[in-house]
């Protein structure tokens, strides 16, 4: 068999090879295709470039790097290969070919640095997929290995947009390279870690700052006792502040609000005063966030008056009072009735030259409706509008209810109709409030169409429109067509609520359908509603009316374990028996109380003469107080007894 030998080509070959075919140079472009009978000089030039290009050279994120020890990165001027590569990471399908063509093309590599600083430019941190992208690319790099800073501007870029699942993978990668731990990578993990409330990670780092022999700043404790209270850990934030109390680097104003931001969100508001207070001995002056976080959490918890006295304080101290701050004072204040007062307050901020919202002309004119002083609203309204503020749909609706509250409610329809015209949303609260309006004066019938026109409209009734509607049948005999909407409340899947079977259950009374009154009564427990003192006493009435005080005594123990024990029933059954004429069950109710040990005997006795005065039976309101009734006693030879209530007819 014969052998045949295969040569290599020679290098002239080789040369005249190429001639025929595109070459390609290490930047990964093609040089164009030579001619069919190019000169050997040209030719070999071709090659020549193409072999002798130097290796890429790695860049580094700033053109003077001479003394980057001693200053800091904002003083120094980045270099002009920072834009270009960001210009590139635009987060298109071929945003890595970009990369890669755009890096061959000038020789370059980017650098550990380079990379870390690019991730944590403005652009990059604002788009975690395209920071993500960049890191995946870089890492892909010949001899390249990330750095400590890259893996930490990463994770922040996915802290910041909330990315859970994203900083636990990062963080897992970044467990495993072994990185010793600095100052400001600390920093920003800590920060990160806790505005997620990844206490284990934040602990982590933690541990290993006290590992690398790291002191940690100021920003530092405040970072990981916001991260604590993040995540709920009062007691351990609590821990890391009494370290910074008695330590070298004492707690600022910064980490006092964090720590009151703290007790405020888990509902310990006094915990709060007292460090708001303790800033105070310790010549930390609170700010206006201190004083903001406390008044946000006073107003939560319905303490106005905290709210009140917070903002004193603020003005005391000549500090900014922010709008809101105005508005929650304002609006406490008007919510308990405090018109004057909530107006007085806000007088003082137009004059500090802080401008009205509506959400106050709201709440001001909502509190002058509620308490009758109508003329006062309807002048704040046209005030607001006057000032250019433009009344919304809840602005509306307090208007339209203080109408109707005031039996204005022709002028409360003609709100309503005003609203569907000009955009301004007609919502349930309108609706409850007329057909409130229009019962209480006795156009039901007209209260049923409006109902029905809500209905129509798609406005869907809540509860509250309901009530009013089963309210105002009630009231006027209608008891059967209010069970009718009580049962179609039920089918439509509008929640029955307590005062629902408080209005029906008066209803059932008052048109002498005790049963049916009692059997609405047990309706409600077994839903589970628990009944209130409003919804008793219209019980207990019904039922002493009728005869059955005895029955309203054994409900009313039965409402105990369900720890609803209402103050005044005793003294509210007392005053309907009497006001009935019923003086004689009354007395017995009244002994009844006292041999139970459920009132003093004195505290009956008054209310007892107050209820017979009320109802106009002074004679025997008289002969109560000058007598020993209630109050002494009687000796039958040894026995020492108490005077009874019942006498008081006897004699």
């Amino acid at each position: 068999m014969r052998r045949v030998l295969c040569r290599s080509p020679s290098p002239i070959s080789a040369i005249l090879h190429l001639s025929q075919t595109p070459l390609h140079c290490n930047n990964g472009g093609s040089l164009p295709k030579l001619g069919p009978t190019p000169s050997f000089t040209s030719t070999f030039r071709w090659v020549f470039m193409c072999n002798s290009l130097p290796p890429p050279e790695w860049i580094d994120p700033f053109i003077d790097l001479s003394d980057v020890a001693s200053r800091n990165y904002q003083d120094l001027k980045p270099s002009p290969w920072v834009h270009q590569i960001i210009s590139l990471l635009d987060g298109s399908s071929n945003m890595e070919s970009n990369l890669d063509f755009f890096c061959h093309k000038f020789l370059i590599k980017l650098s550990p640095s380079f990379v870390s600083f690019v991730l944590r430019s403005t652009e990059v941190q604002g788009n975690p997929d395209v920071a993500w992208r960049f890191f995946i690319w870089a890492g892909k790099q010949k001899k390249y290995t990330h750095n400590l800073e890259a893996y930490v501007s990463l994770i922040d870029a996915f802290a910041a947009h909330g990315y859970l699942d994203r900083v636990k993978f990062v963080f897992s990668m970044f467990r495993e390279t072994g990185f010793l731990m600095t100052v400001h990578p600390s920093n920003s993990l800590i920060k990160s870690f806790g505005s997620l409330g990844m206490v284990e990670e934040l602990l982590w780092v933690w541990r290993k700052m006290k590992e690398n022999g790291i002191e940690p700043s100021l920003f530092t404790y405040n970072f990981l006792v916001n991260g604590l209270i993040n995540s709920k850990f009062i007691e351990s934030a609590e821990r890391v502040f009494e370290v910074m109390e008695n330590g070298k680097i004492g707690p600022d104003v910064v980490t006092y609000n964090t720590m009151i931001k703290g007790y405020c969100e888990v509902g310990k508001t006094q915990k709060a005063f007292k460090k708001l207070r303790a800033m105070e001995l310790r010549n930390v002056a609170p700010d206006k966030i201190t004083y903001m976080t406390l008044i946000q959490a006073c107003y939560a918890e319905g303490n106005f008056d905290s709210c009140l006295g917070l903002y004193h304080e603020m003005d005391e101290k000549c500090l900014e009072i922010p709008s809101h701050v105005f508005s929650l004072v304002i609006g406490g204040l008007c919510k308990e009735g405090k018109h004057v007062e909530g107006y007085a307050i806000f007088e003082n901020m137009i004059e500090k030259g802080c401008k009205a919202n509506v959400a106050m002309y709201t709440a001001l004119i909502d509190s002058n409706a509620k308490c009758g002083n109508m003329r006062e609203a309807m002048l704040l309204f046209e005030r607001m509008k006057k000032e250019g503020l433009e009344p919304d749909e809840v602005t509306y609706g307090v208007i339209v209810n203080g109408l109707c509250k005031s039996g204005r409610v022709d002028e409360a329809m003609d709100y309503m109709e005003f609203c569907g015209g000009n955009g301004v949303a007609v919502n349930a609260m309108f609706y409850s409030s007329l057909i409130d309006g229009l019962g209480k004066l006795g156009r039901v019938d007209e209260a049923e169409k409006l109902f029905e026109e809500m209905v129509r409209k798609g406005c869907p009734p809540d509860s509250y429109c309901y009530n009013a509607l089963i309210d105002a049948l009630a009231k006027c005999g209608k008891i059967d067509e209010a069970l009718a909407v009580l049962k179609r409340m039920e089918v439509e899947g509008c929640d029955h609520t307590v005062y629902t079977f408080t209005i029906i259950i008066s209803g059932l009374f008052r048109e002498h359908r005790n049963e049916e009154a009692l059997k609405m009564w047990d309706v409600m427990i077994d839903k589970g509603i628990t009944p209130t003192a409003a919804a008793f006493r219209a019980l207990s009435i019904g039922l002493c009316l009728s005869g059955k005080v005895a029955r309203a005594c054994k409900i009313l123990d039965e409402l105990a374990p369900m720890g609803v024990i209402p103050e005044t029933a005793f003294e509210d059954m007392l005053n309907i028996l009497c006001k009935a004429g019923r003086v004689k069950e009354a007395c017995k109710l009244a002994d009844g109380i006292v041999d139970r040990g459920r009132e003093i005997p004195g505290r009956v006795r008054t209310v007892l003469i107050n209820a017979l005065r009320k109802a106009g039976n002074e004679d025997l309101a008289l002969k109560l107080m000058h007598s020993k009734i209630g109050i002494g006693y009687d000796r039958m030879g040894s026995v020492k007894r108490r005077v009874k209530f019942r006498i008081l007819l006897e004699s």
